[in-house]
């Protein structure tokens, strides 16, 4: 069995790739940060199911902590797999900012790099000495790294910076056969910077060429085959899941 690591699991995309990955067999360790109450939400629906999932807390922001988290999952894995080792990590734990370069302060950039950027790299880091041979890492970044769009410079260039990462992760890790690929979003019906209303939500839907904005599963699903051994020769690649948004 493979188990997989998907940070920001307790809602959204994170959820859905948690919940999809433990329909194709894997275990699945989710994290967030303050609703503990929402991952055991989605752990219980999982093993409903007949998955297995464990949630654990994490705040991607804070690197100091990751230390810890990585003897959390240690223990996890001994206790619920009698395994040393985890085989996926999904860097996806993030939040949504929508303020112009001209007014977006220090403090709001800095937790955007620390969440969207310097996280995933330090976690990754972190884990790294569980993460079996073969892993695959996938991180989640965004269109709007391709598409300038007002208002997200600052999210948009740190997932921009997140592709690049991804691209140096599979160089450096393939030694141990290590892939690492990024997906990256569109328009998507999650909480993120508030979520949508109809109007921002018909805009949205009218500038993707198949008329709609995406679900979670959408974005889960994609997730879920990355981590799969049918993708397995798919590497250091930005696969834009996105319904064609500004083609």
């Amino acid at each position: 069995m493979k188990i997989v690591i998907i940070t920001g699991g307790s809602r959204g995309i994170g959820a859905s790739a948690a919940r999809l990955c433990a329909q194709r067999g894997m275990g699945v360790i989710l994290t967030y940060n303050s609703n503990p109450a929402l991952a055991e939400t989605v752990v219980d629906g999982i093993e409903a199911d007949g998955g297995k999932a464990v949630a654990l807390k994490l705040d991607v922001a804070d690197t100091s902590a990751f230390p810890a988290f990585r003897n959390s999952v240690s223990a996890a894995l001994k206790a619920h797999w009698d395994r040393e080792t985890f085989d996926g990590l999904v860097n996806n734990a993030g939040y949504g900012l929508y303020n112009p370069i001209a007014t977006v302060t220090e403090a709001e950039f800095d937790g955007l790099f620390a969440v969207h950027l310097k996280g995933p790299f330090f976690l990754t880091q972190t884990l790294l000495s569980i993460m079996a041979n073969g892993a695959h890492i996938v991180n989640v970044a965004s269109a709007t790294a391709r598409v300038a769009t007002a208002g997200v410079a600052p999210y948009a260039s740190f997932k921009g910076g997140l592709q690049v990462l991804t691209r140096y992760m599979a160089k450096e890790f393939g030694d141990r056969g290590i892939r690492a690929n990024s997906i990256a979003p569109g328009a998507i019906r999650t909480d993120l910077g508030g979520g949508l209303n109809d109007e921002f939500e018909a805009m949205l839907a009218g500038q993707t060429a198949l008329g709609r904005v995406g679900e979670p599963d959408d974005v889960g699903a994609a997730i879920a085959g990355l981590l799969s051994e049918d993708s397995r020769w798919v590497n250091a690649q930005s696969i834009e899941v996105a319904g064609g948004y500004i083609i």
